[in-house]
């Protein structure tokens, strides 16, 4: 081990949490806000920039903090720091949400080193992917990692993809005639300048016929993202799940997403979250049906070989100075 100073520890800590700003997050809010003290990186909630319509519950929100987390932890193993992370460390302030502290600094973790260096490449790719299959060993390999995060991975079966699609259209019939979940949509797809987050017009395709549909975020048309060649036609799509849903599942979830967006992109595939199933209770019955035993889905992730040839643009991100911010230390008990 090497000796570690005070200044240095910060350091480190200071870069895990500007890894972080590159985390997925529901509709690009960021709902995080990281308190840096001393020898301590504290993650809490930003119910600011929750969604009320959407995420009424904080599922999305917890799962996007988690992302944040696992972004954190990665950076910090990637240099060859051990985070220490205590989630939910205090029943009475339930915001907050993971405390990160790290000892000595040792040998850079290879595999680390591998998922930091595909956290700016990643994209939530909305095109339809080409009709090349991932391999099945590929969709293994995720599901572990996924399970060595706290979650699982449901693979979902050829049979169980109509019953996939008929759960998104079911979603996005009953969300698109909600008038308030319009004016919500709206209002993170046609963001302020400068706001460095949301949905840009940029990321936002084209619908198209496809085996399972994905959310419109322009359902008023315009949006300026051309669909591309491909079909979908080898698409793989997994239900992340956990065995309940309570803060410290949606938490680990979240994390566990993570790792399974930075390791497939690692790979070289294309992947999008889809969301919309699990933020409409009967959808969401549909997706725990799926799963064949005890359940309780977080989200859909769709993985492909990328069919178009244009790379998407980076999705805006805040400034490190609106959510890195000085702290008091909280003491690990």
């Amino acid at each position: 081990m090497m000796a570690t100073s005070g200044t240095a520890v910060r350091t480190a800590l200071s870069r895990a949490a500007r890894a972080a700003l590159l985390a997925p997050s529901v509709f690009n809010t960021q709902p995080w806000r990281w308190l840096l003290s001393g020898d301590t990186l504290t993650l809490r909630a930003d119910h600011s920039r929750q969604l009320p319509d959407t995420d009424p519950e904080g599922r999305l929100l917890l799962l996007s903090c988690g992302a944040a987390l696992h972004h954190a932890r990665t950076a910090l193993a990637a240099e060859g720091w051990t985070p220490v992370v205590r989630r939910l460390p205090d029943p009475a302030d339930p915001d907050l949400l993971a405390v990160v502290q790290i000892g000595e600094r040792g040998v850079p973790d290879p595999h680390a080193r591998t998922l930091t260096g595909a956290m700016p490449r990643r994209r939530t790719d909305r095109r339809p992917f080409d009709d090349v299959p991932v391999p099945r060993q590929t969709l293994t390999a995720l599901r572990r990692l996924v399970w060595l995060e706290g979650a699982y991975l449901h693979l979902v079966r050829p049979d169980q993809v109509s019953l996939l699609a008929a759960s998104e259209e079911l979603a996005a019939d009953a969300e698109t005639s909600d008038r308030d979940y319009r004016a919500e949509l709206d209002a993170w797809t046609h963001r302020p300048a400068g706001s460095g987050d949301g949905i840009p017009a940029e990321t936002s395709v084209h619908p198209t016929r496809r085996p399972v549909p994905v959310r419109d975020f322009d359902p008023d048309g315009g949006a300026d993202l051309d669909p591309g060649p491909g079909t979908d036609g080898g698409a793989a799509y997994a239900v992340l799940f956990g065995l309940a849903h309570r803060p410290l599942d949606l938490l680990r979830g979240g994390e566990a997403l993570s790792a399974l967006l930075l390791e497939a992109t690692a790979a070289g595939l294309a992947t999008a979250p889809l969301s919309d199933a699990v933020e409409v209770s009967w959808p969401r019955n549909l997706l725990r049906a799926m799963l064949g035993g005890p359940g309780e889905p977080f989200l859909v992730v769709r993985l492909g070989h990328r069919a178009a040839d244009s790379e998407l643009p980076p999705v805006p991100r805040r400034p490190a100075a609106d959510v890195i911010v000085p702290g008091p230390q909280l003491p690990i008990r």
